[in-house]
């Protein structure tokens, strides 16, 4: 949940930034791409901090080397934050992250489904995971997609 709101502040803090004159960010597609960057930075921090070994404990047994891919998935949302903010890369970026969401999905159920803690709070609730994953890929693909998306995210 605590992703969700970096997303949502930092958005919106960027876009109060734009009202008060900084042009690119008057574009809402900026401001999505630098609150996910934010979000993305701030949940890749927790793969080399206090929360790595609740995350480590997501990873399905059916893997192997667990800390390898936490730290590889870590190293991919530190490439997709900046990737967002890069205009000539932004929707690869933006693809990629959105495969990485998916791909990380089975690490949320796993954590919803046993009962596993990150950062000494209980995982978040599947239904509510369902939820946020979805509108984390589809806020990805709205701000590295503007031009498919007719939301007025310009």
């Amino acid at each position: 949940m605590i992703p969700f709101i970096v997303l949502v502040m930092s958005a919106l803090l960027l876009k109060v930034i734009g009202v008060a004159g900084v042009d690119l960010l008057n574009s809402w597609t900026w401001c999505l791409r630098g609150g996910l960057a934010l979000m993305f930075l701030f949940t890749a921090s927790a793969h080399w901090g206090k929360q790595r070994g609740d995350l480590l404990a997501m990873v399905p047994s059916t893997f192997p080397h667990p800390d390898l891919i936490v730290s590889t998935t870590g190293v991919l949302e530190i490439l997709g934050a900046v990737g967002l903010l890069i205009p000539a890369i932004a929707p690869v970026a933006a693809a990629c992250l959105a495969l990485l969401l998916i791909s990380l999905f089975p690490a949320n159920i796993r954590a919803a489904r046993e009962g596993l803690t990150i950062g000494g709070r209980p995982a978040t609730a599947l239904p509510l995971r369902t939820l946020l994953q979805l509108v984390f890929i589809a806020t990805v693909l709205v701000a590295g997609f503007p031009d498919l998306f007719p939301f007025g995210v310009r």
